[in-house]
């Protein structure tokens, strides 16, 4: 049975091939929302400390914003559990193509909605920011929920870390060759090699997207929303398909 990318059937390869996708896109967004309202979107230890840091000084309205920004990650990732729960309920083949299809709807809109920063910036800005917050929820909850928490596609702090603790292991010297095997201390090779795409994949995304954000403006947003159509659209072929056979029968 072929696995496609999107599709509730998941392997190893495609797990680790959609996490680089995300992670692309994610730093891509990342980069194209900083650009435009001046924060980073795919994390929220940033927006956590800003809040901390403007509660001090006493600039509420900031604080309040940040706050907002927050709650739209929060919701974005529930949003994404839930539809995933509903679709595992009605045994759907798109119980993760259907966040990635809203994930390209809202980046549509948050294209549609940077044609109007220039007349009312002061509305716009700060909406946009909640989109793309709400965004990143959305995807790192659904690359959670594939890998059952190995990957994250949208800060890399994680993977970072993962990476120093691979390496860390990887130049280890083992003074003693007669130990066990098991008391042995061995990378996993495997592990740091995906960690290591995943980041140069958020990077090189990061490079694209704020080069493409400087030179064509939102309109970046709208080959990123294309891709991850194309590649839901396998699974939601497949319950396009079944629910026509149950309606015939």
């Amino acid at each position: 049975m072929s696995v496609t990318l999107t599709d509730r059937i998941r392997n190893k390869q495609n797990n680790w091939a959609l996490g680089g996708i995300l992670a692309f896109i994610a730093g891509a967004v990342n980069a194209g929302g900083f650009l435009a309202g001046q924060r980073y979107t795919s994390h929220m230890t940033g927006i956590i400390s800003g809040i901390a840091d403007d509660l001090v000084i006493s600039e509420i309205g900031i604080v309040l914003a940040g706050i907002a920004f927050l709650l739209s990650f929060v919701s974005g990732a529930a949003v994404t559990a839930i539809l995933i729960n509903w679709a595992r309920r009605k045994h759907l083949h798109s119980e993760f193509a259907l966040s990635l299809c809203l994930e390209a709807a809202l980046l549509l809109v948050f294209g549609l909605l940077g044609f109007s920063l220039n007349i009312l910036v002061e509305v716009f800005v700060p909406t946009t920011i909640l989109v793309l917050c709400f965004v990143m929820g959305l995807q790192n909850a659904i690359m959670t929920k594939i890998s059952k928490a190995e990957i994250r596609t949208t800060h890399m702090t994680g993977i970072v870390t993962d990476i120093g603790i691979e390496l860390g292991r990887l130049l280890y010297w083992n003074r003693d060759h007669s130990s066990m095997p098991q008391k042995r201390v061995v990378a996993d090779r495997e592990k740091l090699r995906v960690h290591l795409i995943i980041f140069s994949l958020f990077l090189i995304g990061a490079i694209v997207g704020a080069t493409s954000f400087k030179h064509f403006g939102y309109i970046t947003t709208v080959p990123l929303a294309g891709f991850l159509i194309l590649i839901s659209l396998p699974p939601l072929a497949k319950d396009l398909m079944d629910l026509w056979r149950i309606r015939r029968s």
